[in-house]
């Protein structure tokens, strides 16, 4: 059966656009086109759809406002249409918070020009949302750890993530300590939202978090994300672990990219590093995680369960990279535990 798929945009071009590139596939069915949240109430509860394009920016009743009421009562997956303005990004991280599966940003240019040129990118983001697991809460962890006290500064800590992994990282870091080792995290987001997300973990976590800008030394009690369309590398120079930000191609479709990271850390780190590979969709990150088991380190994947899309977990199962398979709620603390379980033995 084709994905039912409801388009709600006050714009009349962008839900023409919409209309038009759903329409011209056999697997999608367009089932109404809404120009406000009043009529998408309406078309929900006549069509049922499998999937919703949502504008945050609206008349009447804005989208989060809307996608709030839709989650309470209906859970359904959904797409936000983003503006690339700062508003924007932090915009959508609430979406994100609320439930929204991804997003995808409007086209800087010419609207029909750049939603063209975007086609591929929505019709992918449709197909994996309308699969993607909503509405059901994660268990909480209150908790928040006491100090590590690590007698050495040379563990490192990697996290990667794509699809649903906002969230997911957010519940990863708030429970750990303010002392725990230096930090680098890849997500893929596009530039200006990786600022808005850093900006927002900072203000939630016991540790730092920053956007990185290249040439840190990497310390304990902080994080460094990834800027939005630049790799993150960490070189070892002399006893310290370093960024390094580079504007190379692609890698696995996505720049930053996990792989770049996590192959780099198994070059400068082997063993000293902890890494976490987290809900996403594709394979980005999997081949990097073994090298990184390969070197001695310490790998954990987020279980199927927990996953918005198991994908880039699921690559990394099947290429037997992980140490432990664990779900979101307990990824922090197991990290705890194998950070704790090494001190001893760690040289200072």
């Amino acid at each position: 059966m084709a994905i039912k798929v409801l388009v709600v945009d006050d714009s009349a071009l962008i839900r023409s656009i919409l209309a038009e590139i759903i329409n011209s596939q056999s697997d999608l069915e367009l089932v109404g086109a809404a120009p406000n949240a009043y009529v998408a109430r309406d078309l929900v509860n006549q069509t049922a759809p499998d999937i919703i394009t949502l504008d945050i920016e609206m008349p009447k009743m804005d989208g989060l406002t809307f996608l709030d009421k839709l989650m309470r009562a209906r859970p359904t997956p959904v797409v936000m249409i983003s503006t690339l303005t700062e508003q924007g990004a932090d915009a959508t991280l609430k979406a994100l918070e609320l439930g929204a599966v991804d997003f995808i940003a409007k086209p800087k240019l010419g609207i029909a020009d750049g939603m063209q040129e975007y086609k591929q990118l929505i019709l992918q983001k449709i197909r994996l949302a309308a699969n993607a697991k909503v509405g059901r809460k994660q268990p909480s962890l209150k908790k928040k750890f006491k100090p590590l006290a690590l007698k050495t500064t040379e563990k490192i800590i990697a996290i990667g993530a794509s699809t649903g992994g906002t969230e997911a990282i957010k519940a990863l870091l708030l429970p750990l300590p303010a002392d725990s080792p230096g930090m680098v995290i890849t997500q893929h987001m596009p530039p200006g939202f990786t600022t808005s997300f850093a900006k927002r973990l900072d203000s939630l976590c016991q540790i730092n978090v920053s956007e990185a800008q290249g040439g840190e030394r990497i310390l304990p009690g902080h994080a460094y994300l990834a800027p939005g369309n630049l790799h993150l590398q960490v070189v070892r120079n002399g006893a310290n672990y370093v960024i390094e930000l580079n504007d190379k191609a692609r890698v696995s479709g996505h720049k930053p990219s996990v792989d770049v990271m996590f192959h780099s850390l198994a070059e400068s780190a082997g063993a000293n590093v902890a890494a976490v590979l987290m809900t996403g969709m594709g394979k980005d990150g999997a081949r990097g995680l073994l090298e990184i088991k390969n070197t001695g380190g310490y790998t954990l994947v987020q279980d199927e369960e927990s996953c918005v899309v198991f994908g880039m977990p699921k690559e990394a199962i099947r290429l037997s990279a992980q140490t432990k398979i664990a779900p979101l709620h307990k990824l922090s603390s197991e990290l705890v535990t194998y950070l704790r379980s090494v001190n001893a033995g760690t040289r200072l």
